[in-house]
């Protein structure tokens, strides 16, 4: 990692203020309490998916009838992407900061962003209720190289999770804020790492982990299908946000770094780095 990389150096400040929190035993509390609760239920949405898709859905503890079963299924689709996608906007930030009243919601609303969206990966995952149908089950060296395809995806995802912002992407952004006693620092306009090839590579990379498993049902094309139409079309909300917040800065960055699929002939252009770390306290750091 290069030194003075504004990515790493988001990271150790907030560490740096948490080591040795000023006194404050109850915000210190709320702070540890919901880092832990964050992160323990982040690790299980993420355990969750990465089982759930392998074996393509035909694995869960969804156990509705028949044909109801198509309606709940639908619902659980459906449900991340609104809900996501709303708690992004104005109102539903304020939804988020109210959600624990008091002195720290705001400085919270991150983290508890966080949180819901993992709760709704883990009702999704863990309560899809299976067709038992299963079209094909990749075998010998397919299924490795299918394997490796999957552990690839996710390693794709992690490192642009890590490139957008790592502190924000995991929920850690606020509860580190308030452990520190210090104001929320969001990242700036995302262009370094991935973001140099395309705009959007969570999407991309979410994509990805959607279409490499070695289990074929009709569960998990169902999934696939919905969930890619929405990393397709999403980005444009936040095209449109960083539009209207970055200006000429992101008119440029568009008009050279593709959309979703890297141009392989040339890479997209880097803003100068005392542009890229201006820090900006708003929404628009969290995960989308």
């Amino acid at each position: 990692m290069m030194r003075g990389d504004p990515r790493l150096e988001r990271l150790i400040t907030l560490l740096r203020n948490a080591v040795q929190p000023p006194s404050g035993r109850k915000r210190i509390l709320v702070a540890l309490t919901f880092g832990i609760v964050c992160h323990t239920i982040f690790a299980a949405a993420v355990v969750s998916m990465i089982v759930a898709m392998f074996f393509g859905m035909s694995e869960s503890l969804g156990n509705v009838p028949w044909p109801w079963a198509y309606i709940t299924n639908a619902i659980l689709v459906l449900q991340f992407p609104l809900a996501h996608s709303w708690l992004l906007t104005r109102r539903g930030g304020k939804l988020l900061s109210g959600l624990f009243p008091g002195l720290y919601g705001a400085t919270l609303s991150t983290t508890t962003y966080a949180i819901v969206a993992s709760l709704q990966l883990l009702v999704l995952f863990l309560f899809w209720t299976p067709t038992g149908i299963v079209w094909w089950r990749a075998e010998g060296v397919v299924f490795w190289v299918i394997c490796f395809a999957y552990c690839c995806s996710w390693l794709l995802l992690v490192k642009a999770s890590f490139d957008a912002g790592a502190e924000v992407q995991s929920g850690a952004l606020g509860w580190l804020s308030l452990l520190g006693n210090v104001k929320p620092v969001f990242p700036d306009m995302p262009n370094l790492g991935l973001f140099r090839f395309i705009r959007h590579p969570i999407y991309a990379s979410f994509t990805l982990t959607l279409w490499t498993v070695p289990v074929w049902t009709p569960d998990q094309l169902f999934l696939a299908v919905c969930l890619t139409c929405y990393c397709i079309g999403a980005p444009l909300l936040k095209e449109r946000r960083f539009s209207q917040r970055y200006g000429e800065r992101f008119h440029t960055y568009r008009s050279t770094v593709p959309y979703f699929l890297p141009n392989i002939r040339r890479r997209g252009p880097v803003l100068p780095s005392s542009e890229a770390r201006r820090p900006h306290g708003t929404d628009e750091g969290r995960i989308s």
